[in-house]
């Protein structure tokens, strides 16, 4: 199968799409890319194999991989230094989100004069980017989690406040997208379904998620049925090419459905990232039941036509009973204190931090300090409201 979408920009799906990665370059005339990926993945074979591959059709390759998991902003200015002293004129974001998000704020710094804190995602900050000075970016997952391939912001870490920044423009929307399930086979089970559940998290939070956005929503309801469909199936059989598309495609819906909002998941999610180096996805795991039980009565009638559309227990609680089973088929732990240490854990401090992310203001439900609180305590503790 190899067809091709345009929305919400041009995507090149299909087994070994990554074959037409120096044509994506040629149409978007990119002579001297940069590839940005993490320092995990550049030494796979894979890597490689794409490399020369570019390397036949392009006479210039730049490479930039000296980052890693929870990216920081000292990684994207270190990587904006090698693009500009190489003089590319494109980026090649490839791999998990960190991969995807530090390749898509070089493209975007590596004409801008300003700190990439200035572009904070606030009101109109994006705004004050020169629009003429940013380059284009062609994005190639290599997990089925963040979709940050069809966002058009980076998460980053301010590592002087230890704050995990939502850095937004419209441009950060890459040109072309490839969707390669053929790149995913070798991802381990553990981060299959960790990334899994971050797709998931992004489709329901952007369905729950107030405001009056149906393409959003229909984008997020089909999401999590690809999710239900096959998620366990790529966990158990990695290798299985119709598996690892539809959870490339639906994380990659999930990142469409976003632009309608997320929620508490992310925001109590984002602060342990930043202070603790917790996998994103699977603090959103952990998190999930804990949210969606407190803003039950803001939610219910939408977790019940979830629930119509996934063929579920058409009720709130046959909605987290088949998250809570879900997290168990996929070794998932349902208490925070499972995975950090409960006594590092500064509650006001991160309670405070979730407030201010601005995942919060997509909340279904009005939230305060002290109701974060509460979400994290319950989220150590494994009690649901």
């Amino acid at each position: 199968m190899k067809i091709n979408w345009n929305y919400p920009t041009s995507v090149w799906v299909g087994e070994d799409r990554i074959k037409d990665l120096s044509q994506a370059c040629k149409n978007l005339k990119i002579s001297s890319p940069l590839l940005v990926t993490d320092k995990d993945l550049i030494n796979l074979d894979m890597v490689k194999n794409v490399i020369l591959e570019i390397k036949k059709n392009l006479n210039n390759l730049s490479i930039f991989s000296n980052f890693s998991g929870n990216p920081s902003g000292d990684n994207v200015n270190d990587g904006v230094k090698i693009f500009n002293e190489n003089k590319c004129d494109g980026v090649i974001a490839f791999g998990g989100g960190s991969g995807l998000d530090v390749g898509k704020a070089i493209a975007f710094m590596s004409g801008q004069e300003r700190s990439i804190w200035d572009f904070e995602d606030i009101g109109d900050y994006w705004k004050r980017a020169n629009n003429e000075k940013i380059a284009p970016i062609i994005a190639v997952p290599t997990t089925a989690g963040t979709g940050s391939e069809t966002g058009r912001a980076s998460a980053i870490i301010n590592k002087e406040t230890g704050v995990k920044k939502i850095i937004f423009h419209p441009k950060f929307l890459p040109s072309i997208v490839i969707l390669d399930p053929c790149l995913t086979v070798d991802l381990s089970p553990r981060l299959t379904a960790a990334t899994g559940m971050d797709a998931l998290a992004h489709n329901l939070e952007a369905f729950c998620a107030p405001g009056f956005h149906p393409m959003a929503d229909g984008i997020a309801l089909e999401g999590m049925r690809l999710v239900k469909n096959s998620l366990l199936v790529a966990v158990k059989d990695g290798k299985n090419i119709n598996a690892r598309l539809e959870m490339l495609t639906a994380a990659s819906m999930g990142s469409t459905a976003f632009q309608k909002g997320l929620g508490a998941i992310h925001s109590l999610s984002h602060p342990v990232n930043a202070q603790f180096n917790l996998h994103h996805g699977l603090s959103n795991a952990i998190f999930m039941p804990y949210v969606l039980t407190f803003n039950k009565d803001a939610i219910v009638e939408k977790i019940v036509s979830i629930c119509n559309y996934l063929n579920i227990e058409k009720s709130f609680d046959g909605f987290i009973s088949w998250i809570i089973d879900l997290r168990k088929d996929l070794r998932i732990p349902h208490k925070l204190s499972e995975v950090l240490d409960e006594k590092k854990f500064d509650l006001d401090k991160l309670s405070q931090m979730a407030l201010d992310d601005p995942s919060t203001g997509g909340n279904p439900k009005k939230l305060s300090k002290s109701d974060m609180k509460i979400m994290y305590e319950h989220s150590l503790s494994g009690k649901l409201f």
